[in-house]
């Protein structure tokens, strides 16, 4: 532990130095491993006009190195500066010729231009110099891929992995570019060759698990991940995704005991905590429920799903207004969850507070304008207090946005009877039972007063089958 403290603590040591220099227009000098660090951190971080001073100062410090120049050539075309990249790369391929690195360059320079066909020739010129090959299969993979001609794209994943069943990120794609084609299952055996090749290979039978849980088979991807954890007992991200294989099943317990694997093998951490405190939710133990929420929120008061999760707990007891601190303090949290707002309005409605609810349903129609039961109770708040114009209102609003759901235009007939609208009422109707005819006893269900009116009864008799 104390290694890796005082590793980290030179590495931010070394980007101080380096901002420090920039800052006062010196020159300092750096190891070229030093600068190759500098460049990879501001990369990594999307910040490219640092990188790029950090190139041109190895650059100057080194002025020989081809590997700086090929990595401000990949940075200048990651900046969208494709020409000055290309003629940057020019200048090593006029030395070095047979560099892969610099065919890489360029094939990766054209696909970031969409100059796909050239790219794929500039990639596969990399092949016959380079040792190695994976990167480059990647690579190619990744041009087809953005190309739209995913079968090809497949192709070169496969080469990829097949040399490097380590590279995690061909494995993401390739699965990606197996769901669009519709042929993940086709490839099944693919990913099982590997299992069988080498029974002890925790990262084969961790592929595999991945592929069963997007396939939705997750007792067969749970067995996959336990083999991968056998193999390799700290292997975290196995467990965690044995977990939610788990919550997807609906056994919370076992669930619990993968992330509680997690904690064990791992450090703290506030995502699992919370996890956790989730499964104990579902399992309705409020108790222990609302203990894992609160360790999660210890480690990162950010955490909003931890705050919502007390939030949903105490609202399911009917402590309403301790409910509304810990929804607010979600929502103050992250803005843009519909489900955090209509909590919040529900929660605001119980104890009273009509206006606060009221705008919290207004936030969350804004976030999620296609959810029909946002409007849906939204509006009958308003109706409760007898405002039948604004409660349709903001009925007809969703029938704009949702014209097929039935259920919103037996919502505005209810509202439009109770206003005395009757004709206008029973043009909504007629539209709804044309929708969706079962329907109509919701409209009895919530408002069981109507069903003294006849002239509704005859109007629903005429589209009975």
């Amino acid at each position: 532990m104390k290694d890796n403290f005082d590793e980290n603590s030179e590495e931010l040591e070394l980007i101080q130095r380096f901002e420090q220099m920039l800052g006062s227009n010196e020159t300092a000098f750096f190891d070229l491993t030093d600068f190759e660090y500098i460049i990879d951190h501001y990369t990594a971080n999307f910040d490219y006009k640092k990188a790029i001073l950090a190139c041109d100062s190895a650059i100057a410090q080194y002025p020989f190195s081809s590997e700086l120049l090929i990595d401000k050539a990949q940075l200048l075309a990651m900046s969208g500066k494709f020409d000055d990249a290309l003629t940057l790369i020019e200048q090593v391929a006029e030395t070095e010729m047979e560099n892969p690195d610099v065919s890489l360059t360029r094939g990766i320079i054209y696909t970031q231009r969409g100059d796909y066909r050239d790219a794929i020739d500039q990639f596969k010129k990399a092949l016959a110099y380079a040792e190695d090959r994976d990167d480059i299969y990647f690579n190619i993979g990744l041009t087809y891929q953005s190309w739209g001609k995913f079968s090809s794209a497949i192709k070169y994943y496969k080469k990829c992995i097949t040399l490097n069943v380590e590279n995690e990120a061909a494995m993401q794609e390739i699965v990606y570019c197996m769901e669009v084609t519709g042929t993940l299952r086709e490839h099944l055996p693919f990913f099982q060759e590997f299992v069988d090749a080498d029974p002890y290979s925790y990262v084969a039978w961790f592929n595999l698990g991945n592929v069963y849980n997007k396939l939705g088979s997750y007792d067969k991807a749970i067995a996959a991940y336990d083999y991968a954890t056998i193999i390799k007992a700290d292997f975290i991200t196995a467990y965690n995704n044995m977990a939610n294989a788990y919550v997807y099943l609906g056994e919370y317990t076992k669930a619990i005991e993968a992330f509680n694997q997690m904690l064990e093998q791992g450090s703290p951490s506030a995502e699992v905590y919370c996890n956790i405190g989730e499964c104990y939710e579902k399992l309705l133990q409020w108790d222990l429920s609302r203990r894992y929420y609160q360790k999660s929120i210890d480690l990162d008061p950010e955490m909003d799903e931890a705050w919502f999760g007390i939030g949903v707990i105490l609202d399911a007891q009917g402590k309403w207004y301790e409910a509304v601190h810990f929804f607010k303090k979600a929502v103050s949290l992250y803005d843009d969850s519909p489900d955090y707002w209509v909590a919040l309005a529900a929660a605001e409605y119980h104890v009273g507070h009509v206006v606060s609810a009221l705008e919290s349903y207004a936030r969350a129609a804004e976030v999620q304008p296609d959810d029909k039961d946002i409007y849906l109770n939204w509006s009958i708040i308003l109706y409760e207090q007898g405002n039948f114009e604004e409660a349709t209102d903001i009925i007809l609003n969703a029938i704009e946005l949702q014209p097929n759901e039935a259920e919103l235009y037996y919502r505005a007939c209810a509202y439009m009877l109770s206003a005395g609208k009757y004709r206008e009422a029973y043009n909504y109707l007629e539209n709804a039972l044309i929708l969706d005819f079962e329907k109509h006893k919701l409209l009895f269900e919530f408002f069981p007063e109507l069903e003294s009116q006849r002239a509704l009864s005859r109007l629903i008799d005429q589209y009975r089958k």
